[in-house]
């Protein structure tokens, strides 16, 4: 059974590629990049292998790996559903025998880019002992441990949170909390690299600390066995052992819950009174759509991303060009174009409701025409915010007319691209009530070259605006102030007018196969 449940994997797996073309260069250029990492991991071993600095090597060993293996349990925590292809409920019917479901489940958990790396990684680090023979054999063992530790901990997390992360408002919460350290990787890496300079000191004593914690005793296991240290030795392969059974315990019992209580669903306790947002806006069609794309951008954590990100925009700026910089006055036309392009997967997002549009039956102009003006009830006010932060920190309240012209100009031209897009190219993403942070299989590679095809023609579109408002700044001239707030506001209405119109035209044409397209996704 253990040997169907890989084999299962596998041929989930060769399926998914036998069904797109997208899916082949997905894994292609994932295999690519998880290999190129590896290889720069495993040339960084072999560097410490031959230098035979042993607490250089321990050091370097024990830390690593505890992130690691702490990655391995947090990231599906907050990319809940990134691979469902073995979802443990399927097998509610079937007479698994438990602990043959097990070590398949774990198993399977191995096969792909991540496990593949992980492995790779684990048992070269053996390696680094190499002048001791007892050390290479307490690193194989401490290899082995560490893989299981990591695999069989992400799905004891996986499945013992389930039922809380499956909640609407966690999901929120964990989007924010994940989007915020991705957007902010400059700032915190620069500050940690500065603090890891202060504390190089003090790096050895931490690892010896972290060795001692389930998530460091593998990798700290072979160390100890090199300098002669018997007895913490097998601590830590005590420690590592009631690990993994820990947690193996963990997961049975949380596999038993799930394969007899059923799914868990978040029941709607929410009491709305009156017709909610849709009791606001106009009573016409476009009111319509635009109020359901309004909910989606208030309670959907799809939509997240543009929102969360924005007031990060300024932050990022000033750290890279300093709060008093041009670089800064940046920060409102870069949060409109996330604003704009935001739209540009609403189709691709509303999934199998769709066919609410496609029934009612509405044109796609004024589908359009709805979802842009949900857009801009957030893009707007948030575009103009950004603006006066910026002229306030910056001091340069003589740029207030062409920034303001050039970021609505973006904004209302970023609207336009996306109105095109988002009807004339659909590609899985995370299904309504999933983790953005999931990726749906073949889904990376036809949304990397769609977004990227995109953004070029939306900024090809911008060029002339952008050249502007570049030189209103630097030139300080009224008058070519005047000239970007009226060229871009101009454009950006026509390329908005053009690109609803274009969008319109692909939908009404293509409803019925953009349907049928994403029902095949579900």
């Amino acid at each position: 059974m253990v040997a169907h449940l890989v084999t299962l994997k596998l041929a989930l797996l060769r399926n998914g590629l036998r069904r797109s073309a997208w899916q082949v260069v997905g894994l292609v250029i994932g295999l690519l990049y998880g290999l190129g990492f590896a290889a720069l991991l495993v040339v960084g071993l072999v560097v410490l292998a031959v230098q035979g600095d042993q607490e250089v090597a321990a050091t370097t060993l024990v830390l690593c790996g505890g992130l690691l293996v702490l990655g391995w349990w947090l990231i599906p925590l907050v990319a809940f559903g990134v691979d469902a292809t073995l979802d443990p409920q399927r097998f509610t019917t079937f007479g698994i025998p438990r602990r043959q479901l097990l070590v398949g489940l774990a198993l399977a958990g191995l096969v792909g880019v991540p496990g593949l790396v992980t492995v790779v990684v684990a048992l070269t680090s053996a390696a680094v002992w190499w002048r001791d023979p007892a050390a290479v054999a307490a690193g194989v063992v401490g290899a082995a441990l560490a893989v299981a530790v990591c695999v069989v901990g992400s799905r004891a997390t996986t499945t013992a949170l389930a039922p809380l992360v499956t909640r609407r408002k966690v999901r929120e919460i964990g989007t924010i909390v994940v989007l915020v350290p991705l957007f902010m990787l400059g700032p915190i890496m620069a500050a940690v690299g500065s603090g890891l300079s202060s504390v190089s000191d003090s790096l050895p004593e931490i690892a010896r600390v972290v060795g001692w914690t389930p998530f460091g005793a593998p990798w700290a296991l072979p160390a100890d066995v090199a300098a002669g240290s018997w007895g913490p030795a097998v601590a830590k392969l005590v420690i590592a052992v009631a690990t993994l059974a820990g947690l193996a315990w963990v997961w049975d019992r949380a596999l038993t819950r799930a394969l007899t209580g059923g799914e868990q669903r978040e029941g709607s306790q929410a009491k709305v009174r009156g017709l909610g947002i849709f009791g606001r806006v106009p009573a016409t069609p476009v009111g319509a759509v635009a109020a359901r794309s309004l909910v989606y951008w208030l309670r959907d954590p799809r939509y997240a991303g543009a929102v969360v990100v924005v007031p990060l925009v300024p932050v990022m700026l000033a750290f890279l060009g300093g709060a008093d910089s041009l670089l800064l006055l940046l920060s409102a036309p870069v949060g409109a174009l996330l604003f704009g392009w935001a739209i540009s997967a609403d189709v691709a997002y509303d999934s199998t409701a769709f066919w609410t549009h496609v029934a009612a039956p509405i044109t796609g102009a004024v589908d359009r025409w709805g979802r842009v003006c949900a857009a801009l009830a957030i893009g707007i006010p948030g575009t103009l915010v950004l603006a006066v932060v910026s002229l306030a920190v910056s001091g340069r309240w003589g740029l207030t007319v062409p920034l303001l012209g050039f970021s609505l100009g973006v904004l209302a031209t970023s609207l336009g691209a996306s109105s095109f897009v988002s009807a004339r190219v659909v590609y899985p993403v995370p299904k309504p009530g999933e983790s953005p942070f999931s990726t749906p299989q073949g889904s990376q590679t036809a949304a990397m070259i769609s977004q990227m095809v995109g953004m070029v023609a939306l900024c090809a579109l911008l060029l002339p605006s952008a050249g502007l408002a570049v030189a209103a700044a630097l030139t300080g001239s009224v008058v070519l102030g005047v000239v970007t707030l009226v060229v871009s506001i101009a454009l950006g209405a026509v390329f908005l007018r053009v690109g609803v119109r274009l969008g319109g035209a692909q939908y009404d044409r293509r409803a019925p196969d953009l349907l049928t397209t994403m029902r095949g996704f579900a």
